[in-house]
């Protein structure tokens, strides 16, 4: 599972082919896209449906009557460096212009060979043509300051994003050659591209380390690793009276406010088109609403081996120790849904930690806040814990992987009820 998790993350180096990964397995899955419009949905339908090609929201449709949804919500995006269009900087070398996409590690990005992978729009001659690009070469590199010329380089360095993340990619003399590689990857000529959205990735590729392969270090794990568990763990379960969705957002790096980010109507509104192609009323939608609960996925940090003052006394989770439970006023976890998921791994054997912030000190929030005040049903904040998140380099436990693949499938194939007092697992 572990190395399938190392391809899918090699192969999604940005968030369109990320969902271009997820897509292709779930079309080997026999499931269809939906376009826009009215559904006619079939019993045991199995369908999905994107947006922008970075987000995808994919479900399967009971054999009988539908008694609810079971969630998950994770998000292909990552810090990184985005490419400035007008890209090419000139003078003794060819640089590329970036921009910082994300709450990035700058200094993780420095003295590392970079790659570029995107998307750009080509003129054609039926208008414009999306084009997916992945170079999957090493091209450019940031190069730090030496030593010798920043003496006081090892007691700190401010990274001014304007001077000291602008990427070396060629010689004078290669003046025009990126758009023209850009150009050769998409096919086209180089005054065919309109536009694009193109960004650089750390090109390094995951490996597997420790005495007994204990741990993974990887690119891309803050969410990749989560993507990856949540379609595994949606694709394995079983089919239950609920209806399982798998949603992919974009856009989480930078708020989730995008039309193709956890805070548009796009859940809600796939929701709304579920229950409307299985002719249902909008009360008996509401109805189902009022039986449904989200998953929240999104790594958390782990305790640090050499700052372990920097977690919290109690709950503080290691590497290899089970999915994490995420608390947080900035999070959607409440005590009915950290209890309904403990639960749940408790009795699918799967180990479960806690998180919560050092009280002196603000953490990150996720989409499971922003989504659930457009979808608003239980959410619990999960995660695998990991260390150095948004670095261009991170690492997490080789066993949690599947562990938070077996917790999704239980979610998937449960029944809870939250109606009434008791809650029924």
């Amino acid at each position: 599972m572990i190395k399938e998790l190392l391809s899918f993350i090699h192969e999604s180096p940005v968030s369109f082919l990320a969902i271009r990964s997820v897509k292709a397995r779930l079309e080997n899955e026999g499931f269809l896209e939906l376009p826009s419009g009215d559904w006619n949905l079939k019993p045991g339908g199995k369908y999905f449906m994107t947006r922008n090609g970075s987000s995808l929201i994919a479900f399967r449709v009971p054999n009988g009557k539908p008694a609810g949804f079971v969630i998950s919500a994770s998000h292909s995006d990552s810090p990184c460096l985005r490419i400035r269009d007008a890209a090419e900087l000139k003078g003794p070398y060819i640089r590329l212009e970036t921009e910082r996409y994300g709450g990035m590690i700058n200094a993780s990005w420095v003295d590392r060979p970079l790659s570029v992978a995107g998307r750009v729009l080509v003129r054609d001659y039926q208008g414009l043509a999306v084009k997916l690009i992945d170079m999957k070469k090493d091209m450019a590199v940031i190069p730090n300051l030496a030593i010798h010329m920043n003496r006081g380089m090892n007691d700190g360095v401010k990274y001014d994003p304007a001077k000291d993340l602008i990427a070396l990619y060629a010689e004078a003399a290669n003046e025009g050659s990126f758009k023209e590689e850009i150009a050769c990857e998409a096919g086209c000529r180089a005054e065919d591209i309109v536009s694009g959205d193109l960004y650089l990735y750390n090109n390094q590729p995951g490996t597997i380390w420790g005495p007994e392969g204990e741990f993974l270090s990887a690119p891309r794990l803050d969410d990749l690793a989560c993507v990856y568990a949540c379609l595994e763990g949606f694709l394995m379960a079983r089919p239950t009276d609920r209806i399982p969705v798998l949603c992919v957002f974009d856009n989480e790096e930078i708020g989730s406010g995008t039309k193709q980010g956890a805070g548009s109507e796009f859940l809600p509104r796939i929701l709304q088109n579920i229950s409307e192609g299985l002719f249902l009323s909008p009360v008996q939608h509401l109805g189902l609403l009022d039986n449904s609960w989200m998953l929240s996925c999104d790594n958390g940090h782990a305790k640090h081996p050499n700052h372990p003052e920097m977690a919290d006394a109690n709950e503080a989770p290691i590497l290899n120790g089970g999915v994490v439970i995420k608390h947080s006023p900035k999070y959607a976890t409440d005590a009915v849904s950290a209890a309904v998921f403990a639960e749940l791994c408790r009795q699918a054997d799967v180990p479960v930690q806690h998180y919560s912030n050092r009280a002196d000190l603000a953490g990150g929030g996720t989409l499971g806040l922003i989504a659930d005040k457009e979808t608003p049903v239980p959410t619990v904040d999960i995660g695998l814990a990991q260390l150095a998140m948004h670095s261009a380099f991170e690492t997490m436990g080789s066993r949690d992987t599947e562990y938070m693949v077996t917790a999704l499938k239980a979610s998937y194939e449960s029944r809870v009820d939250f109606k009434g007092e008791q809650i029924r697992l």
